[in-house]
């Protein structure tokens, strides 16, 4: 499956991720984020890196822990809450970002075939 064939609104995007490579993964036009179930971050593509002006890869780091925001009962809390009801399907706005309190962001967040979670972030085009 090649990277522009990826939509970020498939049902089964969990699924097509997990098909890429990480090169591939990389260079998506949206970010992607690995997660085990305790928020530890197991990849972190570069394409998030640079749209979300954080900039670094934060491997082996609680994705929670990184902002205020993404530690907030709206933001972690829906996410755990999730995660403990079963198989996780989200999807929600939020706005604000790194380098930009005012960008509004979408996310869908699905299980990982490996017992963890995959965090997608598409962003306007600001």
């Amino acid at each position: 499956m090649a990277p522009e064939t990826v939509n970020f609104d498939a049902p089964n995007l969990a699924a097509q991720i997990e098909q890429l490579s990480r090169h591939e993964l990389d260079h998506l036009p949206f970010g992607v984020i690995l997660l085990n179930r305790e928020g530890i971050v197991l990849f972190y593509s570069a394409t998030e890196a640079q749209q979300s002006g954080y900039g670094k890869i934060p491997i082996g780091q609680n994705l929670f822990e990184l902002s205020s925001c993404m530690g907030s009962d709206d933001f972690r809390g829906r996410i755990m809450r999730a995660m403990e009801e079963g198989p996780v399907d989200l999807e929600f706005g939020w706005t604000g970002d790194f380098d930009d309190p005012k960008r509004d962001l979408r996310f869908r967040i699905q299980s990982s075939s490996a017992n963890g979670i995959w965090i997608f972030v598409e962003r306007d085009s600001a």
